[in-house]
């Protein structure tokens, strides 16, 4: 049953609402929640009325600043959640108001609008196509897909960035088999995500690689058959023992230097591959043995899983569900959006698998 069964009810405005937003005034500072006016609706822009928002690492970097130079100060955050549309801008038709959607960072079909202004206090606030740490949101029509009727809102959350990103790593450019060897590498949301499509889809030799023991026995009790801690063990000895060849796979979702390098290191000479999502801080390089590569070893980035969101995101919600893994186990008990700072630093901690954050209206 969803959390929002209650908020599913129509809704309607003579005006635009106020909005309550979670802003980034400076970087590595904390965000400081904001009354914002919004203007109007401009061609392709739709007004969404949030119920939940996922939280991922990449607003972590954000505020740290770990992403380069940022000119839109102060601005929005947030590439996932979920809601229902409130009212549409010139030129949208793709959705329309009352419509349940998803709203991700991954382009989609619909027209691709500015970013937003809103107001607040004499003060403009930016935000991008799409951001999702308030309780309404302006949204491009590019950035919106229409929910699965019988999935849930705090689970759809997943479907913005994890799960498309991880699962639909699996599906559109790995070319995995039954009896395939994969080794994931960081159990966030999209290793965990990749890790529940490989099931689904009948893998048996696989290694999952964390220095969370909560995340290693959750994935243990989905039924990957084999699990290893860093901080315990010798994991190059380990893998060696299990595919003493190497692995066919790699997904490297901790998005650190040295993880990417280890990944690399774990697949077999002659075709094995590495496949990344998440990435370092902005400056930061891999260092990779030619050898290596002359020898057919192969690397790979991806870009959102190669998902087009309007066909590929009803295909993942269909298998996944299938499978019977437990998506919602993946998801924290909400948090308010006033706790934002809060699950940002539990998701940095590892506390959590993936913030969830349920808005008030």
């Amino acid at each position: 049953m969803s959390r929002i069964a209650s908020c599913s009810r129509q809704i309607g405005f003579s005006k635009m609402p106020s909005i309550n937003a979670a802003v980034l005034l400076e970087l590595n500072q904390p965000l400081q929640i904001k009354i914002l006016e919004p203007r109007a609706l401009k061609k392709g822009q739709v007004l969404v009325k949030i119920f939940f928002s996922g939280v991922c690492r990449s607003q972590l970097m954000e505020i740290k600043g770990l992403r380069g130079k940022d000119p839109w100060l102060p601005h929005l955050l947030g590439h996932e959640g979920s809601g229902k549309v409130v009212a549409t801008g010139p030129g949208v038709t793709k959705v329309k108001k009352n419509d349940e959607v998803i709203l991700t960072w991954i382009k989609g079909e619909g027209l691709e609008a500015t970013g937003a202004i809103y107001d607040s206090q004499q003060i403009k606030v930016n935000s991008g196509k799409v951001t999702t740490f308030s309780n309404y949101s302006i949204v491009s029509e590019n950035r919106l897909v229409r929910k699965p009727e019988n999935l849930d809102f705090d689970t759809a959350t997943l479907f913005g960035c994890a799960l498309p990103t991880g699962a639909g790593m699996i599906l559109n450019e790995l070319n995995v088999s039954p009896k395939s060897k994969v080794i994931i590498i960081g159990l966030g949301g999209i290793g965990l995500s990749a890790t529940a499509m490989l099931l689904s889809l009948g893998l048996k030799n696989l290694i999952a690689i964390d220095v969370s023991e909560k995340k290693l026995n959750e994935v243990g009790s989905w039924g990957v058959p084999h699990l290893i801690n860093p901080g315990k063990t010798n994991t190059e000895e380990l893998v060696d023992k299990i595919f003493p060849n190497g692995a066919d796979f790699c997904i490297e979702s901790a998005g650190k230097v040295s993880t990417i390098e280890l990944g690399f290191s774990l697949i077999r000479k002659g075709g094995g591959e590495l496949h990344f999502a998440s990435h370092p801080p902005e400056g930061e390089l891999i260092q990779l043995s030619p050898h290596d590569l002359i020898s057919g070893k192969r690397i790979f980035g991806s870009w959102g899983g190669g998902v087009l969101p309007d066909r590929d995101i009803p295909v993942l919600f269909k298998k996944l569900d299938l499978s019977k893994v437990p998506l919602s186990n993946l998801l924290s008990q909400p948090y308010s959006l006033e706790e934002i700072n809060k699950a940002l630093k539990d998701l940095e901690k590892g506390e959590v698998f993936r913030p969830l954050i349920q808005m008030e209206h």
